[in-house]
């Protein structure tokens, strides 16, 4: 049907022409700002009475849009369309539902400049992160096509004389996708995209940040043909529409990726038993992170302070995967951390509308806050090396932040802080520095430097994360080649992006005929 996967390649801006085209890019999402999104219930577009504004955290009196929200009439009438369209929503053939995210995937494909662009003024992404983004979206849509087009084959059983055995996988209803806002096209797209792809309709609660990204997908589902009802768009709080959905006797299943605490929120609402629900509700989850990046004794210094500074502040810090503990192992502590530092400072902060600018804002004022109330606690916890302070700009930025002589227990080594600041601690020797790497509550990624074998091997065994890297930074994981996902505080084990994925959102149906 389609040609073997692939990834998407990524924009390559030191040519003339993609600059030219990212510039036009931002001009068109100029010429659209202050725009009203609306919700989309069972194909109808609503204005509420209530509205909310998303701003460009680059410039914070810049209207980005003016957004719908959602009361608890329009989630009730978002769950009732969904339960009834997924009637016959459920026996559209896979490989049509596999049809339209490719073709999905085709036109994101034709407005990959906007769409980044857009992220660059409403996520504050740097171009390169934003495109990086926007190639994750388009490589879902791909992936995910095709996954459902292996699944909806012949699945393998032990034939036996005398009966005919077939075992296939049925979706499983009404599901609430709640994405984030660091990555605000591509974990949106996929987590909508594996439900739908699989059968199943959709209630899609946009992160507040970051909505009128999240409606750039409702538009383009529904130019590659995706019938009215089966993606609804509902942005709101989370107080006043996102218990309601998930508790709701009607929705089935909930895929989520944001923080530890609304995370274990979702699961504990998901599990009590609402009246007239006739099925125990599944919860995907993904929950972030306190990843390490440890540093042997023998190893390429150089790269490793390259990578550590890339995966901590890329995208200022604001991924899940994002480097905010270096572990590093008895001699390299003191060659190590000078470089760190040293690159570190020469990173330039601004607004990410000119691409000189490596780092951008902090996506809202209580993130900013957030982070800087971090920063103070890290003065007493450890020694200041780098960045440390707001800048005085229209925006929320922060310098990147680096502390050294950091202990493997204070609250910047265990706490999840989601923004540019970097705990350096240093290990007596590998031993040490693996266990340090391990005691924190998540398991998401990780990253070892070492020039020796038996230490690579032994982090592929006792580091416990859903990710681990070796001799390589830890952000950047790629559909198909790195399956995402982590352990303990850090989710529920899924593997975004792997091949075991869209079985979560379906059950396996087997059918005996005696012949």
């Amino acid at each position: 049907m389609v040609a073997d996967f692939a990834n998407e390649k990524l924009t390559d801006f030191t040519r003339d022409e993609n600059v030219r085209e990212m510039e036009e890019a931002l001009a068109e999402v100029d010429r659209v700002l202050g725009r009203e999104y609306p919700l989309v219930v069972n194909g109808k577009e609503i204005m509420t009475k209530e509205t909310f504004v998303s701003n460009n955290p680059s410039n914070k009196d810049q209207v980005v849009g003016v957004i719908a929200k959602a009361t608890l009439k329009e989630a009730e009438e978002a769950v009732a369309g969904a339960y009834a369209r997924f009637g016959d929503w459920q026996y559209f053939k896979p490989e049509g539902r596999a049809r339209i995210l490719l073709k999905a995937a085709s036109i994101m494909r034709s407005k990959k400049f906007f769409l980044s662009a857009l992220m660059v003024v409403e996520a504050g992404k740097s171009w390169v992160e934003a495109d990086g983004d926007t190639a994750e979206a388009i490589d879902f849509l791909e992936f995910y096509g095709q996954e459902m087009i292996r699944l909806s084959g012949r699945q393998p059983l032990t034939r036996i004389a005398g009966e005919d055995n077939e075992l296939y996988y049925i979706p499983l209803g009404v599901g609430i996708a709640i994405p984030p806002w660091n990555f605000p096209l591509a974990i949106l797209t996929g987590i909508t995209t594996a439900a739908i792809v699989t059968g199943n309709t959709v209630i899609l609660k946009p992160a507040t940040p970051t909505p009128v990204i999240g409606y750039q997908l409702v538009e383009i589902m529904r130019d590659a043909g995706l019938p009215d009802g089966v993606l609804n768009f509902l942005p709101g709080s989370g107080a006043a529409i996102g218990d309601f959905l998930v508790g709701h006797p009607k929705t089935r299943f909930v895929s989520f990726t944001g923080s530890k605490e609304i995370g274990l929120r979702i699961n504990e609402l998901a599990a009590k038993t609402a009246p007239g629900q006739k099925w125990i509700k599944r919860v995907v989850a993904e929950m972030g992170g306190k990843d390490a990046i440890v540093v042997d004794e023998d190893s390429n210094y150089e790269e490793a302070a390259q990578g550590i500074v890339a995966s901590a502040f890329g995208f200022q810090g604001q991924k899940c995967s994002a480097c905010s503990r270096t572990i590093l192992a008895g001699k390299s502590y003191d060659r190590v951390l000078e470089r760190v530092v040293e690159l570190t400072k020469g990173i330039t902060v601004g607004n990410v509308r000119d691409r000189k600018n490596r780092m951008g804002p902090v996506i809202t004022e209580s993130a900013e806050k957030g982070i800087l109330k971090y920063i103070e606690i890290g003065k007493g916890e450890g020694k200041l090396l780098a960045g440390g302070n707001k800048l005085p700009l229209n925006g929320y930025f922060i310098e990147p932040t680096v502390f050294g002589d950091v202990s493997a227990t204070a609250r910047i080594s265990q706490e999840e802080i989601f923004g540019p600041v970097l705990a350096v601690t240093k290990a007596r020797d590998f031993s040490e520095a693996l266990s340090f790497a391990n005691n924190t509550e998540y398991g998401l990624t990780g990253a070892v430097y070492s020039n020796v074998r038996a230490n690579l091997e032994r982090a592929r065994r006792e580091f416990f994360c859903g990710n681990l890297y070796l001799n390589r930074k830890c952000t950047g994981a790629l559909v198909g080649a790195h399956p995402f996902g982590g352990f303990n505080m850090s989710g529920t084990d899924s593997k975004a992006g792997g091949r075991d994925y869209l079985q979560l959102f379906m059950q396996a149906k087997v059918v005996s005929e005696k012949l």
